[in-house]
C-alpha cells in the first residue's frame, strides 16, 4: 500500500437550504464536471469529459432535503454527507473506503505503532466479516483462528451489516479484558465460540530463526513501513550466527495481508541480484512505477524456498511474483488470495482520508494476479498428523531371530547453532506439516546445488 500526502481534492462549494440547490444545479449542471482531482498546487481540476449527471444530482439532493426535514429522528447534515461519501467510495470495489478520523488513525496503528485488542486483520466480504489473518503471537493466533474464518458474533452481537469501524471498535480495547467472537469455518458445521482475553498488540513484522545449523527462517507476518530494513538487518544477523554464510533459507510469508509497497521491494531486492521487481499502472502518470532490483544478493545466491497460503495477499504477492519469475525462489504452499491491486492514501479536510484504488500491478513476467492469485511450484494441503507411540512401532531388532548389530559409526547430525532443538524439529511434523516438508525441499535443493559445484 503507497502513502500520499497529496493535497484534498477539489470541491464544489455551495450554500444556502437544500431546497434552494437543486435549481442552481439545474442551471449550472451542462457546466460541471464529472471527475475532480487534485493539481500538483492542491486546486481542483477538472475532466470535463463527461458531464456531471444533474438528475442523479437532483435525486441525492432531494434525498438528503427528504432525510433532513421528514425522518423519524434528526441527523446532523454532516453524518448524512459523510454517510454519502462513504457509500461512494464502499461501491467502487472492496479494497476503496473512507475513512473518518478515528479510523485514519486505526490505519496508522496497523503500520507504525501498537494496541489493545486480539490481532486480527480482516475485511467485509459479500456481506460477511471474514479473517484475513492473524497476527503472530498474539491472543488470535494462539486461539487457531485461521485465515477465511468468517466472525459472525462479536460479544452476542451479529456483524451482518456490521461496518469495519463498528466491528474494529467491538474487538479493540484494553489489555485484559476479554472479547467472545463466534466464527463459523468452511468445511465445518457447527460455529466455533472463543473467548479472546485483549492484549497489547505489538505488531512486529519479521521473526527470525536458525531452524538447523546452516538453514535460516525468515517469518514476515505484515509489510509495515520499517519491514524492508528489519528484514535485511535479521537477515545478516541470520548469516552472521551460521558462521558468516547460510547454505539457505525458508521465507514464510504465509497470512501475510500485504501492507507497504516500498517495504516489499527491498525485501525482494535483498534476493535479486537485478532485473524487474513489480510494475505498477494506473490511470494517472504519478500511479505508474517500474520497480527494478539493484546488485547484491544476501543469501549470495544460496537456496531459498517461498511459503505462501490462501492469506497471503497484495504486498506479499509482489515478493512471490517477483521470486518466482525470476526463478529465484521455489513457492511452496498454496494458491495466494489475488490482490493485484495498489491503494493510495490521501488525507482530507476535516482530518479523514480516502483509501482508493489507483494502480494494478504486474510481476517481472507481466502477470497480473488480481482475483486470481499466484500458484506455487510445490503444492501443499494444510494437513494435522496424530502422533504415534514410537514405542508400540516394531523395529528390527525386535524381530525373533534378528541378526545382531555389527559395529561402526551412526550417522551424526552436523554441529552447529540452530534456535530449534532436535525434539522440537521433530514435533514440527505434527505442527506445522507445510513447514516441515519446506525444510526438506531446501534441503534437497541445497543437495542438488551441492552435487553440482563439487
Amino acid at each position: 500500500m503507497l502513502r500520499d500526502s497529496t493535497a484534498p481534492a477539489g470541491r464544489i462549494a455551495c450554500a444556502g437550504p437544500l431546497a434552494a440547490w437543486m435549481p442552481r444545479f439545474a442551471a449550472a449542471g451542462a457546466a460541471l464536471p464529472l471527475a475532480w482531482r487534485a493539481g500538483a498546487d492542491g486546486a481542483g481540476t477538472a475532466d470535463a469529459s463527461e458531464p456531471l449527471p444533474v438528475d442523479a444530482l437532483r435525486s441525492f439532493v432531494q434525498a438528503l432535503d427528504l432525510i433532513g426535514s421528514r425522518y423519524v429522528e434528526p441527523v446532523p447534515t454532516a453524518k448524512l454527507m459523510e454517510n454519502a461519501l462513504r457509500g461512494m467510495v464502499d461501491g467502487l470495489e472492496p479494497h476503496s473506503h473512507y475513512l473518518d478520523k478515528d479510523e485514519y488513525a486505526e490505519l496508522n496503528i496497523n503500520t507504525t505503532g501498537k494496541y489493545g485488542g486480539v490481532g486480527l486483520e480482516t475485511e467485509q466480504r459479500g456481506g460477511f466479516l471474514r479473517v484475513v489473518a492473524a497476527t503472530d503471537h498474539t491472543p488470535a493466533a494462539a486461539a487457531g483462528i485461521q485465515p477465511g474464518d468468517i466472525i459472525t458474533f462479536i460479544d452476542g452481537v451479529t456483524t451482518s451489516g456490521m461496518s469495519m469501524k463498528d466491528s474494529v471498535e467491538r474487538m479493540r480495547g484494553m489489555p485484559g479484558t476479554r472479547v467472545k467472537v463466534s466464527l463459523m469455518r468452511p468445511g465445518q458445521a457447527k460455529a466455533i465460540v472463543l473467548t479472546l482475553t485483549r492484549e497489547e498488540i505489538k505488531v512486529p513484522s519479521v521473526h527470525a530463526m536458525l531452524l538447523e545449523p546452516g538453514i535460516g527462517y525468515l517469518r514476515v507476518s505484515h509489510f509495515a513501513q520499517d519491514t524492508g530494513e528489519a528484514a535485511t538487518d535479521e537477515l545478516d544477523k541470520l548469516k552472521q550466527r551460521a558462521g558468516g554464510e547460510l547454505h539457505g533459507l525458508i521465507l514464510d510469508l504465509r497470512s501475510n495481508p500485504g501492507g507497504v509497497v516500498g517495504a516489499a521491494v527491498t525485501l525482494s531486492d535483498d534476493f535479486l541480484e537485478r532485473g524487474r521487481i513489480v510494475t505498477q499502472r494506473g490511470r494517472v502518470p504519478e500511479a505508474n512505477h517500474n520497480y527494478d532490483a539493484g546488485p547484491g544478493d544476501l543469501l549470495d545466491g544460496h537456496p531459498l524456498v517461498a511459503m505462501v497460503d490462501g492469506g497471503t495477499a497484495s504486498a506479499a504477492e509482489i515478493v512471490a511474483g517477483a521470486l518466482q519469475d525470476h526463478h529465484r525462489a521455489v513457492l511452496v504452499g498454496q494458491t495466494t488470495f489475488g490482490k493485484g491491486l495498489v491503494q493510495n492514501i490521501t488525507p482530507l479536510q476535516g482530518g479523514g482520508a480516502l483509501v482508493l484504488t489507483i494502480a494494478r500491478y504486474y510481476t517481472p513476467s507481466g502477470r497480473s494476479i488480481q482475483a486470481e492469485g499466484i500458484t506455487p511450484d510445490i503444492a501443499l494441503d494444510e494437513v494435522r498428523l496424530s502422533p504415534l507411540d514410537a514405542a508400540a512401532l516394531p523395529h528390527e531388532a525386535d524381530l525373533k531371530g534378528a541378526l545382531a548389530h555389527e559395529g561402526g559409526t551412526r550417522l551424526v547430525t552436523p554441529a552447529g547453532v540452530a534456535d530449534l532443538k532436535p525434539d522440537e524439529l521433530a514435533r514440527m511434523v505434527q505442527s506445522d506439516t507445510a513447514l516441515y516438508n519446506s525444510i526438506n525441499v531446501l534441503k534437497g535443493m541445497i543437495s542438488a546445488a551441492s552435487a553440482s559445484t563439487g
